[in-house]
């Protein structure tokens, strides 16, 4: 039998939960590291889509220097021509896109979908932190969002595992939510931003997808999609089923009308997700809730 995260009992998100993912921050992966490190040296452009060139320093011009650089202030004051000197600003805002809807409290073994898309945020959340990176995101439900803008470090980080803990579940229904999300997303990132969505098949329908197609537009797109074996019993049981639901201390059971219903939604949305992927060559990985993160390491990448 799987063991539940440290500090998670798999249905309630928690602060403690959270912090606990900064052991786990390694499993993220960077496509960009090494690609970054091996054209430092060379005159290719780098794929790093920071903000530009940051100011760093003001020396005596050199034979060679790009005299558009002279800074003519300092060479006036001293008598002698003064250069200014670029960096390569590798900091680039990420931004994460959770839903923690009701349609994502749902699970059938290890944790709820929404626990583990709250786990997954926090280990790309601390991940980026401790890259020097902006941080910020949108966090939302039917009822309510959190919407915060990148900051850097902890200042970034901890309002956005804060926010997680804070939206609890709810039983009301709000289709448009996720769609306010995304446009919400759409005016938050920033050109150059990284984006990351996690959501389950059915925040992939085909309206959602032309809202991230329009992102991907002046960002970058990743997509996490969080899935749980129970839809694939869903096909194939002809009985009752026990899933895991907030707010009960035991499995509850969904009847057979019940679960014939949500497989017939989640396939087709699985259908519409990975056809829309395909058409665009936007990736959407999928992440499985009945199985700890540690074990996913090889899909947790940026």
């Amino acid at each position: 039998m799987l063991a539940l995260p440290r500090h998670s009992d798999g249905v309630q998100v928690t602060l403690p939960e959270l912090i606990a993912r900064a052991e786990h921050q390694g499993l993220i992966r960077s496509h960009h590291t090494n690609n970054a490190k091996a054209l430092q040296a060379g005159e290719r452009l780098s794929r790093l889509k920071g903000r530009g060139m940051e100011f760093a320093e003001v020396r005596a011009y050199q034979y060679g220097d790009d005299v558009r650089s002279i800074d003519w202030r300092v060479t006036a004051r001293t008598g002698k021509a003064h250069t200014k000197l670029f960096r390569d600003e590798r900091e680039q805002p990420v931004l994460l896109c959770v839903d923690l809807g009701s349609r994502m409290q749902l699970g059938s073994k290890l944790v709820l979908q929404a626990v583990q898309a709250a786990h997954l945020a926090a280990t790309i959340g601390w991940h980026v932190s401790n890259q020097g990176d902006r941080l910020g995101g949108i966090i939302v439900n039917e009822t309510d969002h959190s919407e915060l803008k990148p900051r850097a470090r902890r200042g970034g980080l901890l309002p956005l595992l804060e926010s997680m803990v804070e939206l609890q579940p709810t039983t009301e229904h709000n289709n448009d939510y996720w769609q306010q999300a995304l446009e919400r997303l759409h005016r938050l990132a920033r050109a150059g931003s990284q984006v990351v969505i996690i959501t389950n098949p059915l925040g992939f329908d085909e309206a959602s997808m032309q809202q991230i197609r329009r992102l991907r537009q002046h960002a970058q797109v990743r997509l996490f999609c969080i899935t749980d074996p129970l839809f694939e019993q869903l096909a194939q049981q002809r009985h009752s089923l026990p899933v895991r639901l907030p707010n009960h201390d035991s499995n509850s059971w969904l009847d057979n009308a019940g679960s014939t219903q949500l497989a017939n939604r989640w396939h087709q949305a699985q259908q519409n997700a990975e056809r829309f992927g395909r058409q665009h060559q936007l990736p959407i990985t999928e992440i499985s809730a009945a199985i700890p993160l540690e074990q996913q390491w090889q899909k947790l990448w940026l």
